[in-house]
Formats: C-alpha cells, sequence, structure tokens
C-alpha cells in the first residue's frame, strides 16, 4: 500500500505540468517528500456536492471525473486536513429563497457529521478547535474541518450564527456571487449594480461584531473590495481569506488588491492562494469562448444552475470542460506559486495560506486533486522557501489565526 502510494506521488512529481523535475533530481525529490511528510498540511477550501456522503460521493471510494478529494488521495497525496465547505448559491432574497437555502445547508452539514461520525470515523474525524486539528492529524487520521461559504442561507437571521457554530462551522464567508443581505460581491450578477450597500451593509456589520464573539472566522473572499475592507476595518479578531489569488498578478474581480492584502495583514489575518486556472492567470479569448459556450449550452449560465445538474450531466460537463482543458491548458503549480511569492513579498511569510476550491471548479496542472499536493512542496522547495516557512505556509498560519480567533471569542465570554 504505501509503496503504490509513493509510486503515484513519484509520477505525479515528475510529470506535474510546470513543476516538472528531471529524475536525476532526486536529491530535491527526497527533500521534498521529507519536509511534505513532516509538516501539517491544511486545504483550506474544499467544496462538497449535495450527494455528497451517498454511494455518488463516498469519501474512500474515488469517483467520476469532478470529484477530486477522497481519503485515500489525500493519504497518497499527503494532505492532512481540510476544510470542507457548506456552500449555497445566492437565489431569490426572500423568505421562500432563504428557507430553501438555509435547508440545503443543513443538507450539507449533515453529510460532513455523517462523513466523520458514522461512515468512516477511524479514518476522519471533525475539527472544532486548532488544538483538535494538531491531535486528529498526530493520531494518524485526517481531519475535517468545516468552512461555510456564502451568508445568504441565514437570511436576517443573526441567531442562525449560534446554530452554524454549534454544527461546527469555524469560518464564514459573508458573499459568494450577487450581492445579498449583508454586503456587496465582488462580482454583481448581471443585473445588479457595481454596488448596493456601498459595502459591508447595517446587518452585516451585525454579523461581524456575533462572529467575533463566537469564535467564527471571517473569510473575504467573493466580497467587493470596500466590503473587504469595512470587515477589516471592523473585525476584533484575525481575518482570512480562504481561496483567493493576486490583483497585482492576475486582474480579476475575485482576486485582491494590495491595499486589501496589506489591511488583512494588519488584522494578523492569512490569504489563501487558491489553485484555480483563471485567477492565477488570464485565459486566452479562445478559451473564455469556449468555456462561455459550453455553460450557455448546458444552461449553467443561471444563478444556481450548476447546482440542479444530474450525475449525468455533471459528467458530460467535466469531460467537455476537459477537453477544453486539453486543447488549452490550465495554470500550472508554478503559477500558484507565483501568487504565494507575491504575497509572501507583500505582507510576510506569517500571512500566506494555500487552498485548492477542489469540486468547486479549482484544480490546476500539477495539483488537479489531493493525490497531487505534494507537487506544492515540490515547487516551494525548488524556490527556496525553508521546511519552516512551508509549515506556517501549509497550515501553521491558519491555525495561528484560528487560535487567536478562538481566544477573542473566550475573552468575550469571560
Amino acid at each position: 500500500m504505501i509503496l503504490m502510494a509513493t509510486t503515484a506521488v513519484m509520477g505525479c512529481i515528475l510529470l506535474a505540468g510546470n513543476a516538472v523535475l528531471a529524475e536525476s533530481d532526486t536529491e530535491l525529490i527526497a527533500q521534498a517528500r521529507a519536509i511534505h511528510k513532516r509538516v501539517l498540511t491544511i486545504d483550506t477550501h474544499v467544496d462538497i456536492p449535495f450527494n455528497f456522503g451517498s454511494d455518488a460521493y463516498d469519501m474512500m471510494k474515488p469517483g467520476p471525473l469532478g470529484q477530486q478529494v477522497h481519503l485515500p488521495t489525500m493519504t497518497e497525496g499527503g494532505l492532512d486536513a481540510v476544510f470542507l465547505i457548506v456552500y449555497v448559491g445566492q437565489s431569490t432574497r426572500t423568505i421562500t429563497g432563504n428557507t430553501k437555502a438555509l435547508s440545503d445547508a443543513f443538507l450539507k452539514f449533515s453529510a460532513i457529521h455523517k462523513l466523520t461520525e458514522e461512515s468512516y470515523p477511524n479514518e476522519v474525524e471533525l475539527a472544532r478547535t486548532a488544538e483538535d486539528v494538531r491531535r486528529i492529524s498526530a493520531s494518524g487520521r485526517k481531519a475535517v474541518i468545516i468552512g461555510m461559504e456564502n451568508g445568504f442561507p441565514m437570511g436576517k437571521d443573526l441567531r442562525l450564527l449560534d446554530v452554524f457554530y454549534d454544527q461546527g462551522a469555524r469560518y464564514l464567508g459573508l458573499l459568494h456571487n450577487g450581492h445579498n443581505e449583508l454586503g456587496d460581491s465582488a462580482q454583481p450578477f448581471e443585473k445588479e449594480d457595481t454596488a448596493e450597500h456601498g459595502g459591508l451593509s447595517s446587518l452585516g456589520k451585525e454579523v461581524v461584531t456575533r462572529l467575533n464573539k463566537l469564535g467564527i472566522m471571517i473569510d473575504v473572499s467573493h466580497a467587493s473590495k470596500q466590503t473587504t475592507l469595512d470587515i477589516l476595518a471592523l473585525s476584533k479578531a484575525p481575518v482570512i481569506a480562504s481561496h483567493s489569488a493576486i490583483r497585482g498578478i492576475g486582474n480579476h474581480p475575485r482576486n485582491l488588491s494590495d491595499i486589501e492584502l496589506d489591511a488583512i495583514k494588519n488584522t494578523n489575518g492569512v490569504v489563501n492562494l487558491v489553485a484555480f486556472d483563471t485567477y492565477l492567470r488570464s485565459p486566452s479569448a479562445e478559451k473564455t469562448e469556449a468555456l462561455d459556450g459550453l455553460r450557455k449550452k448546458m444552461e449553467l449560465d443561471k444563478p444556481g444552475a450548476f447546482q440542479k445538474l444530474n450525475p449525468e450531466q455533471l459528467s458530460s460537463y467535466y469531460e467537455s470542460a476537459a477537453a477544453i482543458d486539453a486543447k488549452w491548458p490550465k495554470a500550472g503549480v508554478a503559477d500558484l506559486v507565483d501568487h504565494i511569492d507575491y504575497a509572501v513579498r507583500r505582507i510576510g511569510i506569517d500571512h500566506v495560506g494555500i487552498a485548492s476550491d477542489f469540486n468547486g471548479g479549482g484544480g490546476i496542472t500539477g495539483w488537479n486533486n489531493a493525490g497531487e499536493t505534494l507537487n506544492v512542496t515540490l515547487e516551494l522547495v525548488k524556490r527556496g522557501y525553508s521546511e519552516d516557512e512551508i509549515a506556517k505556509i501549509w497550515g501553521g498560519n491558519l491555525l495561528r489565526v484560528m487560535e487567536d480567533v478562538e481566544a477573542y471569542a473566550a475573552q468575550m465570554k469571560n
């Protein structure tokens, strides 16, 4: 079993797109593997579909295209912990829309609890604190932490934040695509104004305060620049970007500007750089046209449409998208580490982390599933990062933020 996994990872190293090394570089590969084994590795953003935990997405049985994270592939790639995401897309901002979103959110909470408490408790455990993550990893099991993406399911009911905390949520991103009651999104829907609230709404400000008191990390990924700056100015605890990239390299509306990076540093927070093709570098006009055509053909150009695809439609989508990627290759591991380098230079080694956004559009050449995780460490070693620095990037910084947020909440309770 160990030999098979090691061989598979070696193959990934030697074939990892723009992270390719010659077979003669055995010393560098061995150094990267040894470091990777010793550090605690955390992927801060892995989406789950609505069939997660069912036979269609069994975490012990690698499945069809689009399923990028499983417990065996985490072991193969040396990935110790993941934030599994309770994500619900934006829909109508009505009681009906919020109720449906809340129901969908609880379905995902339940699926994660089923995984950790019923299906595979000997292999994986739910972590509710930073210390839990360390303890679970030291035991040889995989740690799962819950993140929430989009505050839409709470509607206008602040009491639900306490429920989300009790369910295990340890970070919450207030926005996704489209504005909501909490603030403005970095990517408004086509018919929405560029800014609805002018940043964080009055309700959003109450949410920030309550999240601080509960001990839930606040995530600014998907928030507009002004919403992000408002959150950072208001929060009394460190803030994270769970899966973002750098505007100074890739001019995408989801990417963070230098001003936002500096503000996150000033909260003692962390920016987790994401392995998402179009955030890391701008695609060609031909690829953009092909992807837009695919989405239009499958009627995926409307909010929430992707979630409604059945397994056959999902398979068809991923096969077509893979064909497009084969013709116009994705960004690679070196592109991801370019963004890491930029952030380290700008805000320092203590404020940088890593996210994949697997199952949610993430995945690049060389790190397209959990089994290829070692390739990221290899590229960091190639760039001259020390083991201590790699440990901080791969999870040490995130755990520090988590501890600081826990400490602030404990102080408020006392």
